[in-house]
């Protein structure tokens, strides 16, 4: 059986870095989770401490949520991490310089047999490596939210990545229940790249007047057996993270993923979704 890593450090405690956090926790692995300042540090806290809440309530939590709350910990500097630390995920916003600034500081607080991850949706791995001083320890872990309830895990593996690293982070997924794909560092990887394809489009239907957003997602749902719609989807992931995938693809790759009218107009209305309660659809907590 697979067995997940003793130490993990997550930079970043935000909704993704929270669900990470909980979901090595969950696997029995000791986490320490950066966030910049002590009331951000608190309520990153909190979000893990939430979720663990609401997987034991139902009933997917192998032990008591406070059992498995006190092997996690949160620290304001990256100069917090643990200097044993098997493995270090990074999970702040979808930001170049911002993502090499952290990653490039937890590789001098660790030793030297970390391995290092981004969990960026869209950016160049390979381009993020370039930065450190061992990047065949580094690799993308493309979680998806919310991460404890997610079955997938997208390893991304930039042109320096050690085959060793590659590895160790499919046991490391592994041992947290999930399922592995690996793909070959390239804009948008798979994953984004075929969900912000059919996202855009539905947008672009949307805008033309085609079909409301219920009866798009509708027929996806039921014509092609997706989980949930496009437009349903792209409020859970926030519009404002599928217009900055877009912006970046769009860059990349051309034309074809050129952002939609509407999405920039409820971006700038500040309409991005589930997390503001309004975006293609009405929110209500």
């Amino acid at each position: 059986m697979a067995a997940a890593p003793g130490t993990v450090g997550v930079l970043g405690g935000g909704r993704m870095g929270a669900g990470i956090a909980q979901s090595f926790a969950a696997a029995g692995s000791t986490v320490v989770v950066v966030e910049s300042g002590e009331e951000a540090a608190g309520a990153a806290r909190e979000r893990v401490a939430a979720g663990l809440r609401r997987a034991a309530e139902r009933g997917k939590l192998g032990e008591e949520a406070e059992r498995v709350l006190e092997r996690v910990t949160v620290t304001a500097s990256v100069d917090g991490l643990p200097a044993a630390a098997d493995l270090v995920v990074e999970a702040v916003p979808e930001d170049a310089a911002l993502k090499v600034r952290m990653l490039a500081a937890a590789e001098k607080a660790v030793g030297e047999g970390a391995v290092l991850a981004t969990n960026t949706s869209s950016l160049s791995v390979t381009e993020l490596a370039g930065a450190l001083t061992r990047p065949e320890r580094f690799l993308g872990l493309h979680f998806f939210n919310p991460v404890p309830a997610s079955a997938l895990v997208e390893l991304v593996v930039a042109e320096q990545t050690a085959k060793g690293t590659v590895r160790a982070a499919l046991e490391w997924v592994r041992a947290l229940g999930k399922q592995d794909v690996v793909v070959r560092d390239s804009p948008g990887f798979a994953s984004s790249r075929l969900g912000v394809a059919l996202g855009l489009e539905a947008i672009r239907m949307v805008e033309e007047g085609v079909a409301e957003p219920e009866a798009i997602d509708t027929a996806m749902s039921l014509g092609y057996r997706h989980p949930m719609g496009p437009l349903r989807l792209t409020d859970l992931v926030g519009l404002d993270v599928r217009l900055a995938i877009a912006e970046y693809l769009h860059g990349t790759l051309g034309e074809r993923f050129a952002p939609p009218r509407l999405l920039r107009e409820k971006v700038a209305r500040g309409e991005l979704g589930r997390k503001t309660g309004q975006g293609f659809y009405t929110w209500e907590e």
